[in-house]
């Protein structure tokens, strides 16, 4: 196993973790800005008030994206595996 193919299989893992995690982590920054605007215009400083909006939309996002998720995992998985015996030579 050469240099190019460590290199090439860290940044498709990298790249996958993007993918992933990149629509969970755009839904919480949306609504956590949200809150925050709401808090600093209400000036209501409630941890709750944050913290539960953002973990109920995260559930929903997650049921919605979620079989998206694990299909792209199992189809990454299933390319590195096909490529391990080519790997070693």
């Amino acid at each position: 196993m050469d240099t190019a193919t460590v290199v090439d299989l860290g940044r498709q893992a990298l790249w996958m973790t993007v993918l992933i995690s990149a629509p969970l982590l755009a839904v919480a920054l949306a609504v956590g800005l949200v809150i925050g605007i709401l808090q600093a215009a209400t000036s209501i400083n409630e941890a709750t008030l944050s913290f539960i909006p953002k973990v109920a939309s995260l559930a929903l996002t997650l049921a919605i994206v979620g079989g998206w998720q694990i299909n792209m995992l199992v189809d990454y998985t299933r390319e590195i595996f096909q490529r391990i015996p080519g790997l070693f030579h």
